[in-house]
C-alpha cells in the first residue's frame, strides 16, 4: 500500500466484528510501533497487549468514558513510556505519538481497524491498578482499541490554508 494512500484513507474505527485478530497481525502492529523514531533513539515506549480472553479487559472498560469501544475491541494495546528510558518529557511524548501512529497505519495496512483512546490517561492510576502495571516506572500514553472493522469510519479535515501560520508560496 502506498504510504500517502494509507495516511489519507486511514480512519478511526470504533465498531468491530467478533472475528479474532491473529497473533501474527498483533506482532506486526507491535513491530511497526517499535520502529517509530525517537529522540536519541531511546525507544522509551513499552506495550501491554490485552485480548478479549483477558479478564482485565472487562474491568478496563470502567476506566474510560469510551468503555463501549473497549468492550467491542478484540485487542487492546496499552502504550506506556518507560520513565527511566526517557530523556525529555515532551520529546518522548512526541515519540510515543509517532509510535502510536505507526501502529495505526499498520492496522490499516492489515485491513483491520483501530482507534487511539487518549482520554483514558485521565484515569491513569486506575488503569495501572486494573492492569497490574507499575505507575512508578510506566507512564500511560494511550490505549489502542483494534479489531476487524464493522464499519468504515468517517472523517473530515480542515483546508490546508486554515492550518498555515503564514501562506506557503512554492
Amino acid at each position: 500500500m502506498d504510504v500517502m494512500e494509507a495516511i489519507l484513507n486511514r480512519r478511526s474505527i470504533r465498531k468491530f466484528t467478533r472475528d479474532e485478530v491473529s497473533r501474527r497481525d498483533i506482532l506486526k502492529i507491535l513491530e511497526a510501533g517499535r520502529w517509530a523514531p525517537s529522540g536519541l533513539n531511546n525507544q522509551p515506549w513499552r506495550f501491554l497487549v490485552i485480548t478479549s480472553h483477558d479478564s482485565r479487559k472487562e474491568v478496563l472498560e470502567q476506566c474510560t468514558k469510551y468503555g463501549h469501544i473497549v468492550r467491542a475491541a478484540n485487542v487492546l494495546i496499552a502504550v506506556f513510556l518507560h520513565k527511566k528510558a526517557k530523556y525529555h518529557h515532551e520529546k518522548d511524548c512526541q515519540g510515543a505519538g509517532a509510535c502510536i501512529e505507526n501502529m495505526l497505519l499498520a492496522v490499516h495496512g492489515l485491513n483491520l481497524g483501530a482507534v487511539w483512546l487518549g482520554e483514558i490517561i485521565n484515569q491513569e492510576d486506575q488503569v495501572h491498578k486494573v492492569l497490574g502495571t507499575d505507575g512508578g516506572s510506566l507512564e500511560l500514553m494511550a490505549v489502542i482499541a483494534l479489531g476487524h472493522p464493522a464499519d468504515g469510519g468517517s472523517s473530515s479535515r480542515k483546508e490546508l490554508s486554515e492550518l498555515m501560520v503564514e501562506p506557503f508560496e512554492a
